[in-house]
């Protein structure tokens, strides 16, 4: 385990050349946000996992080892755990969290992926534009209502 790198990994090296190559600056390995994404896009307030589809449990590729298949389980669940505590508290600080896994850039299906993460991150950052609703004005139950006052006149009409 000391040769599992835990960045700069190759699908990570897939992602970052394509979105450096689309003109999209970013930061790499963040440690200043919950998990610590690998891709951090400030700009249009975006983090990207790039997940491997062992180390973080991805249902399509599930496989455990069959030797100490009980350690494995336990340390695969903790990491989906810790996986979605991230995600949650990154959203809770106004972040949208894409998860590209490590299958999905397989050279089968690579362009449509990198194609899929290039229109979400324009569609996350289209929506921080999105006129918000107006918020119609109510007053609670027990505020004083709004009293007029007499005419009160300042300067020469006073007098």
């Amino acid at each position: 385990m000391a040769r599992i790198r835990s960045k700069d990994t190759k699908p990570e090296l897939v992602v970052r050349r394509y979105l450096w190559s689309r003109g999209y600056r970013y930061r790499k390995n963040v440690r200043g946000l919950p998990g610590t994404p690998d891709i951090v896009l400030r700009k249009y307030r975006v983090v990207i996992f790039v997940h491997g589809c062992f180390w973080h449990g991805h249902e399509a590729d599930s496989h455990i080892p069959a030797s100490n298949h009980d350690f494995w389980e336990k340390k695969i669940e903790r990491n989906k755990q810790r996986d979605e505590h991230n995600k949650e508290e990154l959203r809770k600080m106004g972040w949208n969290v894409i998860t590209i896994w490590e299958c999905q850039l397989k050279p089968a299906v690579r362009e449509q992926t990198l194609a899929e993460v290039e229109y979400w991150i324009n569609h996350a950052y289209l929506e921080q534009f999105k006129p918000q609703p107006a918020k119609p004005y109510t007053m609670a139950e027990n505020s004083p209502g709004m009293a007029a006052e007499g005419r009160v006149g300042y300067g020469k009409e006073s007098e």
